[in-house]
């Protein structure tokens, strides 16, 4: 098609030159094929002719399509990326987009669990066989340390560091974080690792943490299955699980306990700290006792509200 070797070109700039991560070079490339193909239907046969009004008569369309506020900030920021691009190569005279107006997007907060339903999933899966050591020390490094689902697969036995105290994350972007491992998890590693690990690999050679009963590293749909499964096996519904829930509720359970969220993330591995604020959105009933249990103006109005009410005028309790 008409824009698809300059669309190819600027999605190996950020794959090989900013280095992002495999899932958003796939989202922009079908953000700007989508956005192409809607150009060549209204007869644009050259990038340079494109103008402000063609972007916004397009993500106005894709707006009464029904596409979601998310949806629609990250095919801004595509097409804003794309061009910026394009004007720095010069195969555009001018950038349409440097007056475009940027969607908010919408807050989602994050599902969670409750600690009790946490802790019941990862309590439940108690036994000595392999497959339940292996299921065990995957869920509690996802709970304990926040991990991404990819960042669980391709986690590799040289990533635990200060004898495994510690372990090295390569997340979005190629960026290292070190992520401490907390007793639960670290316990369940080692149990895996000295006495279940061996009846996965079928290869010395293979270092990745987490193996299938096939010998090789986990997909992001398997990691997802066993979750799921291991929550049925609570009665947690399963649309109310996945990898990412896990990376929810330790950031949620953390900051419950008077975690800093600067620590949390960095723990996260999050750039922008903006990211991280909405699990302060996520807790605001606690927020909200919190204050009347230690604000001195909230405790006093509540010591009055509990004490009998005396009638001034008469001097006499009611």
């Amino acid at each position: 098609m008409t824009f698809d070797p300059e669309i190819d070109f600027f999605v190996a700039t950020l794959r090989f030159g900013r280095e992002l991560s495999e899932n958003t070079c796939a989202a922009y490339a079908r953000d700007l094929t989508r956005f192409g193909r809607w150009l060549e239907g209204r007869g644009r046969r050259s990038l340079a002719d494109v103008t402000r009004l063609d972007i916004d008569d397009f993500l106005a369309s894709e707006l009464e399509a029904g596409m979601s506020s998310a949806t629609r900030c990250r095919r801004t920021a595509a097409i804003r990326t794309f061009f910026s691009h394009l004007r720095e190569r010069r195969v555009v005279p001018s950038d349409p987009t440097e007056l475009l107006d940027v969607p908010k997007k919408a807050l989602v907060l994050p599902r969670v669990l409750s600690e009790q339903e946490t802790f019941a999933m990862l309590d439940a899966i108690d036994g000595k066989d392999p497959r339940s050591l292996r299921d065990r020390a995957m869920l509690e490094l996802m709970y304990g340390c926040g991990l991404r689902v990819s960042e669980v697969c391709s986690l590799r036995l040289d990533d635990f560091v200060a004898e495994g105290e510690l372990v090295r994350i390569l997340g979005k972007g190629s960026k290292e974080r070190v992520v401490p491992v907390g007793p639960a998890a670290g316990r369940t590693l080692v149990a895996y690792v000295e006495s279940g690990r061996i009846s996965f690999a079928r290869d010395l050679e293979e270092r990745h943490v987490f193996l299938t009963r096939l010998g090789r590293p986990f997909t992001r749909q398997g990691v997802f299955k066993i979750i799921k499964e291991r929550a049925a096996s609570v009665g947690i519904a399963s649309e109310r699980v996945s990898p990412h829930v896990l990376r929810h509720c330790f950031a949620s359970h953390m900051l419950q306990h008077g975690a800093d969220i600067r620590a949390i993330q960095e723990m996260l591995g999050h750039a922008d700290i903006g990211t991280t604020q909405v699990y302060t959105h996520v807790d605001v009933a606690r927020f909200g006792e919190i204050h009347r249990l230690h604000h001195p103006r909230a405790r006093r109005d509540q010591v009055r509200a509990e004490e009998p009410f005396h009638d001034t005028e008469k001097g006499k309790q009611q």
